[in-house]
């Protein structure tokens, strides 16, 4: 499926990948599930998240908390209003930038090493089922539209929502289909 360029799309792709996310976990052996990741014998695996994330609940914490910053920065931008405010919120919390995001997701995995593989199954479907709420709440112009908003910058917030979603569901499956092939 292409990128999303409308709501109805938008939905369908998220909620299509996410459900493939949850097969592949469901998906995967006990032995799977137990064996900790180790992509260390792969030198083309340079970034960061390779080394991070140790197993299946890391991956769902992070998805959880990016859903988070997303619906966080709707929240603060947007106010519910359909107007953005005058002083912009960035997505990225106080203290992180584009450059040391790295960092950011390095506290979300350290704040939830004590967080169960069970509560981190539901902590992502509920914050998945919000995020779908709140996009249903724009228009495709809305959307798609990009500069709509000031706080989205030069892009739109569909791109946002994209990345949030349907991308980042496409990247933690790379990563466990990587895995399960490596723990067959």
């Amino acid at each position: 499926m292409p990128r999303p360029t409308t709501k109805q799309t938008l939905l369908e792709k998220a909620q299509t990948t996410f459900q493939k996310l949850i097969e592949a976990v469901e998906n995967m052996t006990d032995c799977q599930l137990k064996t900790p990741f180790d992509f260390s014998d792969n030198p083309s695996l340079k970034e960061a998240h390779w080394s991070r994330d140790k197993n299946v609940r890391d991956i769902m914490i992070h998805l959880y908390e990016w859903h988070q910053l997303m619906l966080t920065f709707v929240k603060n931008n947007n106010c519910g209003t359909g107007i953005s405010t005058e002083k912009n919120s960035p997505f990225l919390p106080q203290g992180y930038t584009w450059k040391t995001y790295g960092q950011m997701n390095v506290m979300f995995w350290n704040k939830h090493q004590t967080t169960s593989l069970d509560d981190a199954k539901k902590m992502l479907q509920q914050s998945h089922s919000e995020v779908l709420e709140k996009i249903k709440e724009f228009s495709d112009e809305q959307l798609f539209t990009k500069k709509y908003y000031s706080w989205t910058g030069t892009t739109n917030l569909g791109s946002y929502f994209i990345s949030s979603t349907a991308s980042h569901y496409e990247w933690a499956i790379k990563k466990l289909k990587l895995h399960c092939k490596k723990v067959k």
